[in-house]
């Protein structure tokens, strides 16, 4: 999806847990392991945008991992499920990205790649696993913290 803005664009980005494992991709331009996610778009919510992006990239059907606090039926007010973290990264010297982390869970492990995903590698992957892979410091701090959380929840 095309920039909102020229400096700086929100995002989402999901891990997704199912049967003690965890859900990573290798980016096809940075060729590193990472989530799935992508942009917020200017006429979705956060929550859809997290939920769209996984099922649009690997085909899964996911639910959020956390709850909206207050229940509130005002039209003009909606409480979203928060992120479990929030993040600001430079994505090139003149872009940034602030990122909403969050967990999901999903009832299947198999995936159905988008003809438009772009990643060279999409995979399951246990702590174990984690643990031998070279990740960025983030990712493999979301990817155990989602195990933790999630580990043995099912959607």
């Amino acid at each position: 999806m095309p920039h909102i803005h020229e400096k700086i664009d929100f995002t989402a980005e999901v891990f997704v847990v199912h049967n003690n494992k965890v859900l990573l991709r290798k980016h096809d331009k940075y060729k590193v392991w990472l989530s799935v996610g992508g942009h917020i778009e200017l006429d979705e919510y956060p929550n859809q945008a997290a939920a769209r992006e996984v099922k649009e990239e690997v085909g899964l059907t996911v639910k959020l991992f956390g709850q909206a606090h207050v229940d509130n039926d005002e039209n003009d007010y909606k409480e979203l499920v928060p992120p479990m973290y929030l993040n600001r990264h430079r994505i090139s010297p003149s872009h940034e990205h602030v990122t909403m982390v969050y967990f999901a869970t999903s009832n299947t492990e198999e995936l159905v790649l988008s003809s438009n995903e772009k990643s060279d590698e999409c995979r399951w992957f246990t702590r174990q696993e984690l643990a031998g892979l070279k990740l960025r410091k983030n990712v493999a701090f979301y990817a155990n913290k989602a195990l933790d959380a999630l580990a043995y929840v099912q959607l």
